[in-house]
Parts: structure tokens; C-alpha cells; sequence
């Protein structure tokens, strides 16, 4: 999801998939094993944050969800 981030700003990305505010975090994680991915924003610009929850880059888009996904007709 593209999201504009705001210089200066903190945030809290959602890393369990519960929020409804997705992508950031609303505290609905609370007695689950998952934290938030918090963070201030050093820059305003637009950033692909991550949806399927299974990026290993923080909160951005490193397209793990695509992995397993085959576009060849096959």
C-alpha cells in the first residue's frame, strides 16, 4: 500500500495483520506475541508499506508477497 509518510512523524506499523487501520498499528496485537514496527519518518515522501506482513525490511514492501506466485501459466 502506498502511503505518504510526513517528515518528523512518528508511526507504529502494524506487524500482526489485526489492525483496522492497516497499515498502521491500533493496539489490537494486545496479548498476541506481535509488536509494532515503530518509527519517525526522516523524509516526507511516499513509501510502499507492507501488507502481507511478511517483509523482511521493516515495515516497507519487499515483495515477499509475490513469493510462490507463478505468473507463467503453469
Amino acid at each position: 500500500m502506498k502511503v505518504l509518510l510526513n517528515a518528523g512523524e512518528n508511526y507504529a506499523w502494524c506487524s500482526c495483520g489485526l489492525s483496522s487501520i492497516q497499515p498502521f498499528c491500533d493496539g489490537t496485537h494486545r496479548g498476541t506475541a506481535f509488536k509494532p514496527i515503530k518509527f519517525n519518518a526522516e523524509k516526507t515522501e511516499e513509501v510502499l508499506m507492507c501488507m502481507c506482513k511478511r517483509t523482511e525490511t521493516g515495515f516497507r514492501c519487499d515483495g515477499s508477497h509475490a513469493e510462490g506466485i507463478q505468473t507463467d501459466g503453469a
